[in-house]
Order: structure tokens, then sequence, then C-alpha cells
């Protein structure tokens, strides 16, 4: 008698996206061949990636358990992958994690140039307490004079 085991809709990965990773890896794998995929080996794929990052989940909290932390960091992931014997996963997730560290890095920079810009911009625009007038009135009223 086979055991079916129903993974709710919450764990499930997104097909389309399953999808799309196969292709494009057999694609790399096999350019000039228009390989098919059936059904059941999505359903395998997308069982295994989701079994594999329950694994690495499990073995990152553990290590960011040790260290007495709350918060799983990209540095846990990549000791959980090493420690469950992947280490060949390292280079290039080390590598996909700095790029992802630069461009938020530069994205955070920018945003809080933005955000110094609008709180120096608010300052100027507040009225004076003595005249009721802003800075950049201020300046504007001693230009024109």
């Amino acid at each position: 008698m086979e055991t079916e085991k129903v993974v709710s809709e919450s764990e499930e990965l997104p097909k389309t996206i399953v999808r799309r990773v196969v292709k494009d890896k057999l694609h790399d794998c096999s350019p000039d061949t228009d390989i098919s995929v059936h059904k059941d080996a999505l359903v395998a794929f997308s069982e295994s990636a989701r079994i594999f990052i329950h694994y690495v989940s499990a073995t990152a909290n553990d290590i960011c358990k040790e260290s007495k932390r709350q918060t799983i960091n990209g540095d846990d992931v990549l000791k959980a992958i090493e420690e469950i014997d992947f280490p060949e996963l390292i280079g290039p997730l080390r590598a996909s994690l700095d790029e992802f560290r630069q461009k938020n890095a530069g994205k955070r920079l920018a945003a809080s140039k933005s955000k110094e810009e609008k709180k120096k911009q608010k300052v100027d625009e507040e009225p004076s307490e003595k005249s009721g007038k802003s800075k950049k009135d201020k300046g504007n009223k001693e230009n024109d004079e």
C-alpha cells in the first residue's frame, strides 16, 4: 500500500519557477537539444528542493542557536551547507551572497542619502520661531534687499 504525503500549499514551491530553473539548467547542459520534462519529474524536483530547504533551514537554525542568536544570517546558511556535506556549493553561494550584499549596500547608501536630503529640506522649510518665516524665505528676503 502506497502512502501519499500531502504538502500544504504554503510549503509548495511555485511550479513555474521550478520548471524554469530545471529547463534553464538542462539547456545549459545540452544547448543544442530540447529536453522535455515530465510532470512527475517536476513534482520530484520541487519536492526534493523543498526537503533540501527544510534540511538546510534546520541546520542553519541549530548553528544560529549555538551562537546564541535568534536571526539566521547568510553565513549561517553557508555553514549549514558545508555541515551537511555540500562543500562544492559554498563557492557559488558565497559569490551570490557577496553580490547581493554589494547591491543591497548600494541601495542602503542611496536610501540614506535620500533620507538626509529630505530631513535637510524639512529643517530648511520649518518656520523660524521668531518671525514665522522659514529659513528659505529669510534667505530669499535677504537676497531681495
